[in-house]
């Protein structure tokens, strides 16, 4: 199919049609692999204990693979999440900001699916796994 966003297209579409959450994230990197999108751990993102909160990467798993569709079929602000689940494996590292690695499992007309592993950065182990299905609006003519 080919990419269709860029990272500096996803970055300003997720400023324009998020503002509320665009500051959280920064997308690093797209490819024909996937994206990685890192997320600025703040004191907001922490729960008692001092670990990154169980929404906050959910947030990030979420928003990652809809950027990863978004590279690949172009804007389309309507896509919507219709599934997901994250399995939390390792304790994040407090104040250390999070990195998602999406692969998109599938893309078609009307569903995507996508895997993210979540990264405390400078962790070699992921601290979760989440997957994502997406519903893709119909093309209008």
């Amino acid at each position: 199919m080919g990419i269709k966003m860029q990272r500096d297209e996803l970055q300003v579409f997720l400023e324009k049609e998020f503002p509320q959450v665009s500051g959280d994230f920064t997308v690093e990197d797209v490819s024909e692999d996937g994206v990685r999108v890192r997320m600025h751990v703040s004191e907001r993102n922490l729960r008692p204990g001092g670990t990154v909160s169980g929404p906050s990467i959910f947030a990030l798993g979420d928003v990652a693979v809809y950027l990863a569709i978004l590279a690949n079929i172009g804007p389309e602000a309507l896509a919507v999440t219709t599934n997901a689940s994250v399995d939390f494996m390792h304790k994040p590292k407090a104040n250390t900001d999070l990195i998602g690695k999406v692969r998109l499992l599938k893309l078609g007309r009307v569903l995507a699916v996508g895997d993210v592993l979540i990264y405390s950065d400078g962790m070699d182990a992921p601290v979760a796994r989440a997957s994502m299905t997406y519903s893709i609006p119909p093309k209008r003519a």
